[in-house]
């Protein structure tokens, strides 16, 4: 991988910096984006001279980022091979509550972005490039409160699934990542709650939790040659949950009140 160029969007915090040190640890050179100028800028001092790093700060939704983001790609760096839809929306809750605001932010970040983003890289990545979304469990199976989240990550699979038949003749790999939830700031207010625990790690057979450095390492593998022929995949980072009914002896053995 030494040498080729990624674009990490949301790559300033959470999931997306540890696909930037994934993939800079492995020689690919990284472009990030994000909306907080002065984040990715803090990243990119955190990170000194072990990553080849450039960022830019757009809106993901906003007309003019796509073409904004892929230009500064090439002119950083001259090339594009690795393309990593990593920015989204955590905005979720049962369907009769959500509005149409919150449908109209989830769809601007989550599929209409990456979508148009991808449009605007496919020229661009040839024969060994690789396409990655990183969604969610939440888009593999159907979840109490998930909403237009979970209808969204749904949808992510559908495009990876498109782009892998359209574009892999040319060499161009298309994979989803789905992770189960991981413990970053979006999600550590409400990690300990009772709720929580019963809805994922009760439901989670195998010990620990999914972090930060197993997605990112997924990522790396996934967009390196050794996953030369891995392409239209759903890939879960989850322990299991999404593909077992497993059931945690507290759970099984709690009495009912």
């Amino acid at each position: 991988m030494e040498g080729k160029v990624a674009i990490v969007t949301g790559g300033g915090g959470g999931i997306g910096a540890g696909i930037v040190r994934a993939l800079g640890a492995k020689g690919v050179k990284v472009v990030a984006t994000g909306r907080n100028e002065g984040k990715l800028a803090r990243f990119g001092e955190e990170l000194g001279s072990s990553v080849a790093y450039s960022s830019i700060a757009v809106d993901a939704t906003s007309d003019d980022a796509p073409k904004a983001i892929v230009e500064h790609a090439l002119e950083k760096f001259g090339r594009l091979d690795i393309l990593v839809n990593n920015a989204g929306s955590f905005n979720f809750g049962p369907v009769h509550s959500t509005t149409d605001d919150m449908l109209d932010e989830v769809l601007g970040i989550s599929l209409r972005a990456p979508f148009r983003l991808t449009r605007e890289a496919l020229p661009h990545l040839g024969q060994g490039s690789s396409i990655l979304f990183v969604g969610s469990t939440w888009g593999i199976y159907g979840t109490p409160g998930g909403g237009a989240y979970s209808a969204v990550k749904a949808a992510q699979i559908g495009l990876m699934q498109t782009l892998a038949a359209e574009y892999g003749p040319q060499g161009v790999r298309s994979n989803y990542i789905a992770p189960t939830v991981v413990r970053t700031e979006m999600t550590d207010a409400f990690w300990d709650l009772d709720f929580f625990r019963r809805t994922n790690h009760e439901l989670t057979p195998f010990p620990g939790e999914c972090t930060v450095e197993d997605v990112a390492n997924m990522a790396a593998f996934l967009a390196s040659d050794l996953a030369a022929f891995v392409n239209g995949q759903t890939i879960a980072v989850d322990g299991g949950i999404s593909t077992t009914r497993y059931l945690a002896p507290e759970a099984v053995n709690a009495e009912r009140k």
